[in-house]
């Protein structure tokens, strides 16, 4: 268990030192921010578009063998990273790590579901949920203070440490031999990879090429319109089309791609639904709060990381206790009360919070809104994992990454865009209501691209106007105003999605207590 818990914590902390190193990466290699961005962007790609086509490699070639595979793959995407010359190095490292976990992911399902049975899986389950969540608090932490006192490098020779640790557990692991059998659908494969990247770089780049209209920023534009949301549409066109072909292949008895069964029934067609929901929620939250710590206010990640902590550890104590109450509660009472508290939670936030994230209201917020989080995460993973028999885990092992990486870029995309138009209307109501900001003064600012700035960027900005001292104050008044309604209308939008999920969740399973199914029972010897 020691072994698959790290295997979570080594991608999960990978992710999350990916920010923190960026801007180490931007001075050593003197190339632009979005040049280093582009390995995060490249490691999400690689795992979305390959985790149906790795859950196929895992069944066919042996989930221990291909994981341990993998992981060293993984470690040596870390020496690439501690070594890189060039940023295309790093990049590339990146493109290594993807794949590798486009594997781990589904092989850490499907080992799970052969090493455990019972209470113990849905305890190795919730222990995957409560990894990220404390990889993400220490990433930070630990991140910060190497990039601060050595550099950017060392924080990836943790990763390489984590690798090494999990090839030396995957020697406890069982796994039964792969089916040679097993064909992969190579036009699935290229199918959903294609939808996963193109609904992936359109909803991630809604902001930047433009939500309608094309901005300058954009790669090209049809007309005028911005290549985002025709990335998006022909993603779900492509989406769509392989669900026919995959419906296709089953009816003429061939092997799919994924195994489409495991969404059979409505309450795990409710699992997925829920699971996209709390993973986009969470992407959402923790893109606002590093907005307004660091963007806004002008503070460290190590201000960031403080003002998570209080969700960041509920989330971690609750995803592993939550198990306890498996046996008492039914997973569609707990289904239904998380959601509950995570849209009690966020309107909550919306009611109290202000520029200071550190209030004992908004660190309740914050608890709350963790406490269903954390539940919520576990829940809906393990409601699949004991609805299918075991040789069908590694498929859901593919459905839980290609939900959680695309709920994640969705979640970040539309709050962000959401976010920003909020603001910009916000701000041209107040600025033509304001006695003290003439139209004059208004003409020199271009408010066609409003942003989230701090004070002193916007003061900055102001000083190359005819503004007056009394004017500028003005101005940071009604930037301060504008921010903080846009952020309480966006928590407000974010509870009203996550009410939007309680129904749903009421289609979760009604076992009743101590009655969790186990699919291979005749294999808990």
């Amino acid at each position: 268990m020691v072994g698959l818990f790290l295997a979570q914590v080594l991608m999960s902390f990978n992710v999350a030192a990916l920010p923190v190193s960026l801007g180490g990466m931007v001075e050593e290699f003197g190339v632009p921010p979005t040049v280093v961005s582009s390995t995060i962007v490249v490691y999400g790609l690689a795992v979305a578009a390959l985790v149906m086509t790795g859950a196929k490699l895992g069944q066919r070639i042996g989930w221990v063998v291909v994981f341990r595979v993998v992981v060293a793959t993984f470690a040596a995407s870390a020496l690439m990273m501690i070594f890189s010359p060039t940023v295309g190095w790093a990049i590339a490292g990146q493109a290594v790590a993807g794949a590798s976990a486009a594997i781990i992911v589904p092989a850490l399902v499907a080992l799970i579901a052969e090493n455990y049975h019972g209470a113990q899986q849905a305890t190795a389950i919730g222990s995957l949920g409560s990894a990220r969540a404390i990889s993400g608090v220490s990433a930070f932490f630990i991140g910060g203070a190497l990039g601060t006192l050595v550099g950017w490098r060392p924080v990836f020779g943790i990763v390489l440490a984590l690798a090494v640790a999990v090839f030396v557990f995957s020697f406890r692991l069982r796994s039964d031999r792969g089916d040679p059998g097993i064909r992969i659908d190579l036009v699935a494969a290229v199918l959903i990879g294609a939808a996963i990247v193109l609904l992936t770089l359109g909803f991630n780049n809604l902001n930047a090429w433009g939500l309608l209209y094309a901005t300058p920023e954009a790669p090209f534009s049809v007309l005028g319109v911005s290549p985002a949301p025709l990335f998006v549409v022909v993603g779900v066109v492509l989406g769509q089309t392989f669900f026919w072909w995959t419906r296709r292949r089953a009816a003429a008895g061939k092997v799919p791609l994924v195994d489409l069964s495991v969404l059979g029934a409505s309450s795990e067609r409710a699992a997925v639904y829920a699971m996209f929901i709390v993973v986009a929620l969470e992407a959402a939250l923790n893109f606002t709060v590093p907005l307004y710590i660091q963007i806004v206010q002008g503070r460290t990640p190590f201000d960031t990381a403080l003002a998570m902590m209080p969700f960041n550890l509920t989330v971690f104590v609750t995803a592993t206790l939550v198990v306890r109450f498996y046996g008492r509660f039914s997973p569609r009472v707990i289904g239904v009360f998380g959601f509950v508290l995570t849209t009690v939670g966020l309107a909550w936030l919306a009611l109290v919070v202000t520029n200071n994230w550190e209030t004992l209201p908004t660190i309740l917020g914050l608890f709350v809104f963790g406490v269903g989080q954390g539940a919520l995460v576990t829940l809906v993973f393990n409601v699949l994992v004991t609805s299918v028999p075991k040789t069908l885990a590694g498929d859901v092992g593919s459905i839980r990454g290609t939900t959680q990486n695309l709920a994640s870029a969705v979640g970040t995309a539309v709050v962000g865009a959401m976010l920003v138009t909020i603001l910009g209307i916000s701000v041209g109501r107040t600025v033509v209501e304001h006695p003290e900001l003439p139209p004059s003064l208004v003409a020199q600012v271009d408010l066609d691209s409003v942003n989230f700035v701090s004070n002193d960027d916007l003061r900055e900005v102001l000083a190359a106007t005819d503004a007056s001292t009394a004017q500028v104050d003005a101005a940071v008044a009604l930037n301060e105003q504008s921010r903080l309604d846009t952020l309480r209308i966006g928590l407000l939008v974010l509870a009203a999605i996550s009410a939007t999920a309680i129904l749903p969740a009421s289609r979760l399973p009604g076992y009743r207590p101590g009655e969790i199914p186990d699919p291979s029972p005749e294999d808990t010897e």
